[in-house]
């Protein structure tokens, strides 16, 4: 089941001599419970791709579809609600509020969504990333790879159609890096969560079900990666 469809994405900033081709015509498209890694060098396009399938930028041509929705047609408010609802991010430096504890910090969108407490859902999600003993924690009291746990719980809370991670290990030690690719891989095979995950690290990419190369704001590689039989997904 399709799950993402971009078509014919294009994003150019600056004009004249200072025009930069941040996207030049990228087509691809996502099944359900896919796990997607986009690779490639500084200033390739990656970054400005993820923005724009999350709706958080907007493309200068193209359409983005996601569950069938284009979501780029939406108003300001509309993609604010369906962004809640549908699609979860993950950035290198957490963006967590810092007056907030772990829980408060979790379920924020899915308040600010209107919705009421799923206590039973915290719950299993504050267990799940391993954080029981730092619920009542402010960001400041937390480790880096702590601080992604929430970040990862608050992305995961509201049974996200999308997860988005842009370098989600780059700013943590390659222990704690590999931690935290674990618990992503599995979210996306044990809960199938679609996933989309952005990385300058080959290894992390190797781990992917598909990984794509872009240059110069192109697409110039998209390949299924193979697993052996212990890495593959759980049903």
């Amino acid at each position: 089941m399709e799950i993402l469809k971009c078509e014919n994405l294009t994003k150019i900033y600056g004009q004249g001599e200072n025009k930069t081709v941040a996207l030049d015509n990228v087509s691809f498209s996502v099944e359900k419970g896919e796990f997607v890694s986009i690779v490639g060098p500084s200033g390739s396009g990656k970054s400005t791709l993820l923005h724009i399938l999350g709706g958080v930028d907007k493309p200068g041509s193209g359409t983005v579809f996601v569950s069938g929705e284009n979501i780029h047609s939406l108003n300001e408010d509309k993609l604010a609600i369906f962004r809640r609802r549908h699609i979860g991010l993950v950035y290198q430096f957490y963006n967590l509020l810092p007056v907030l504890n772990v829980d408060q910090n979790i379920v924020l969108p899915h308040l600010l969504d209107g919705r009421k407490m799923d206590k039973e859902r915290l719950d299993q999600m504050v267990e799940y990333l391993g954080l029981s003993d730092r619920r009542t924690h402010l960001p400041n009291q937390l480790s880096g790879g702590q601080q992604q746990r929430v970040s990862i719980g608050r992305a995961l809370f509201t049974h996200p159609t999308l997860l988005l991670c842009d370098e989600p290990t780059g700013n943590l030690d390659r222990k704690t890096g590999e931690e935290i690719i674990k618990l992503l891989k599995d979210s996306n095979r044990k809960m199938q969560q679609t996933l989309i995950l952005i990385t300058h690290d080959e290894s992390i990419a190797l781990q992917s079900d598909r990984m794509i190369c872009m240059e110069d704001g192109k697409i110039v590689s998209d390949e299924r990666i193979r697993r052996s039989n212990t890495e593959s997904k759980e049903v």
